[in-house]
């Protein structure tokens, strides 16, 4: 399944990584909870997994997406890949939707520094996971232990790992024998089947995540001579660690379209496909993630809306067709080549079709390539966006002028129905020569330095200046902030020389990396200060990157001012300036006084 060491640290990486965050673990179970007993039966006819004496195949899928349409959807199971602060609150909700849960227990891994050969490390996590499962084993909406997810990876298979995993099923079963017990395996290769045969017997059930292999995975599972049933944890499309690179070195990725064709194969043939043998499957990921590309693996788009993925999968867990299918992308095309210079325009198409007839409509966006596909999961920022680079939107024909900036673009199209439904189409272009100055994503308006926002900050202040070990920042002082709970203090303590801050994109960057933003379209830059005592003088600014540096800032302005004990706002006139790749989104600097001095900053941003 995996190709490289470098994808493989992706895959694990995108895990949802609870190591530490299990010891903040919710409060206990209400008493009252009965626990649903879930038993790994063997009949005439195979295995069967049985939830309350009855036959229970698991039709689910993991991530974020919404439970409701999962349950509406002929889902009945969800999995986690560890256990936090909401865990509790997931397994209530499964409780009402009528979904079970299979409950993670995250296991260290190698790459992230956890060595299985540490005796008081090995024990530590095994009093952790002890922890977990006496806090959740009599909820209702349990049905398996997952023990782990990947963590046989990176060359961590020597037997130390394995015999710790058989000590933690040992330990689960003594705890809570009311659940079976699982592991989550990266495919079956390199022996893994054989290994979880000799050195882990009291696993009840092998989980399995695969993508490529997903087909073909009830014919290979036999030759591992494990007789116990499986769980496919994951599958979806062919992964990008899987995909070959085209003539332009991109990763093609397939459409929605094509995507629901392959989780629809791997149900068919590796978990329909072998009764008996296979008690279900979790789909991934159920939601929207960023890994590898920002539209690879997710079922959905940001805003919700269902992809074809969905359709397939409602329909083989409930056996009735859609009411109003998604789009079909039938076809996504450039015309002629998929490299142009800078500047230079493609034309694109796509055809798809409205199975009812009804009206589509269709939406294009240009953004850049994501640095390295096996490094990027959970967490990783999305893809910088160029709306000026679409000619004309709306139509299934599109003209893109190229960016400035060489490298690797993806052209996507959205098409969406008036039922809910959309289909994805991505194309790969590549953009030749180098350019004068990078071309920076649009900003949106306003554009707020601070406080920082919920989703992320454009900016950050990585740039300390002059005698840095005076200053001292502090981002959430409640001293009189002018508006919300908090404010900036900010506190230099020299006496002599000089100090300052600026907010950078990218952060800790001086000149040498593409960033910034292109704020054009801002008129003025506003902020609110004041001094701790009145008189302070302080200079603000943008702008400090000079044309010395491959990637500087297109423009700059500053304004000195004395400040008041009373909060007032200032700001920084826009008009006539350059604002197409701001990199040094804010900075103030003063020189030192004879004393100390202190000032805060509040609500800091661009109109």
């Amino acid at each position: 399944m995996f190709s490289s060491a470098r994808t493989t640290r992706a895959r694990c990486a995108r895990i949802f990584l609870y190591t530490a965050a299990i010891q903040l673990l919710a409060p206990s179970l209400d008493a009252r909870a009965e626990a649903v007993p879930v038993r790994v039966v063997q009949t005439s006819a195979g295995w069967q997994l049985q939830r309350g004496g009855r036959p229970y195949f698991v039709k689910g899928a993991g991530g974020d997406g919404g439970r409701e349409v999962l349950a509406r959807s002929g889902g009945n199971s969800i999995r986690t890949w560890g256990a936090d602060q909401t865990t509790l609150g997931t397994l209530d909700e499964a409780q009402r939707l009528g979904l079970t849960v299979t409950l993670g227990i995250w296991l260290g891994h190698k790459e992230h520094g956890f060595d299985y050969r540490d005796a008081s490390a090995v024990r530590r996590q095994l009093e952790e996971a002890r922890k977990t499962v006496r806090k959740f084993k009599d909820h209702p909406a349990l049905l398996l232990w997952g023990l782990g997810n990947e963590a046989e990876m990176h060359g961590n298979d020597g037997p130390e790992f394995w015999r710790a995993l058989e000590e933690l099923a040992q330990m689960v079963h003594e705890v809570d024998p009311a659940h079976p017990v699982l592991t989550v395996v990266a495919e079956i290769g390199g022996g893994k089947l054989e290994k979880l045969r000799r050195y882990c017997p009291d696993l009840d059930v092998i989980g399995i995540n695969t993508y490529g292999g997903g087909p073909s995975l009830a014919e290979r599972y036999p030759a591992g001579n494990d007789e116990r049933p499986y769980l496919i944890t994951e599958f979806g499309p062919p992964g990008t660690w899987e995909t070959e690179t085209d003539s332009i070195g991109a990763v093609p990725e397939p459409t929605s379209t094509e995507k629901a064709k392959a989780y629809r194969a791997t149900y068919e043939k590796s978990v329909l496909g072998a009764p008996g043998r296979c008690l279900g499957s979790y789909a991934f990921a159920w939601g929207t993630k960023i890994e590898g590309t920002a539209t690879w693996n997710g079922m959905f788009l940001p805003d919700g809306t269902r992809l074809a993925a969905v359709d397939a999968l409602a329909q083989l867990w409930s056996g009735a067709a859609p009411a109003h299918p998604v789009p079909e992308l039938k076809k996504i095309s450039l015309e002629g080549t998929a490299e142009g210079a800078a500047g230079a325009e493609l034309h694109a198409s796509v055809d798809a079709i409205e199975s009812q007839g009804g009206p589509l409509s269709f939406a294009w966006t240009l953004s850049k390539e994501l640095a390295d596909l096996g490094e990027q999961g959970v967490g990783a920022p999305p893809p910088l966006v160029f709306p000026r680079a679409i000619v004309k939107n709306g139509g299934p024909q599109v003209a893109v002028k190229l960016p400035s900036e060489s490298g690797l673009y993806r052209l996507s199209c959205t098409v969406r129905d008036r039922h809910g439904g959309a289909a994805l189409g991505i194309l790969s272009i590549r953009v030749r020569g180098k350019a004068s100055r990078f071309q920076a994503p649009e900003a949106k308006l306003p554009l707020v330095i601070y406080p920082p926002p919920d989703r992320g900050e454009a900016y950050s202040a990585t740039g300390w200046m002059g005698d840095v070990g005076a200053i001292a920042l502090d981002f959430h002082s409640k001293d009189q902030p002018h508006a919300g709970s908090t404010c900036l203090r900010v506190d230099f303590r020299g006496t002599t020389g000089w100090g300052g801050v600026v907010w950078q994109s990218p952060a800790n960057d001086w000149g040498t990396s593409p960033g910034g933003f292109d704020l054009s379209d801002a008129t003025r830059l506003t902020f609110w200060a004041r001094g701790a005592k009145g008189g302070e003088s302080v200079t603000f600014g943008f702008g400090l990157i000079g044309i010395d540096k491959r990637y500087h800032d297109s423009g700059t302005g500053k304004s000195e001012v004395t400040l008041g004990k009373q909060w007032k706002q200032y700001q920084i006139d826009l008009a006539g300036r350059d604002l197409s790749c701001i990199k040094s989104g804010f900075y103030w600097t003063l020189q030192a006084a004879k004393q100390p001095l202190t000032f805060y900053l509040d609500d800091v941003r661009y109109r």
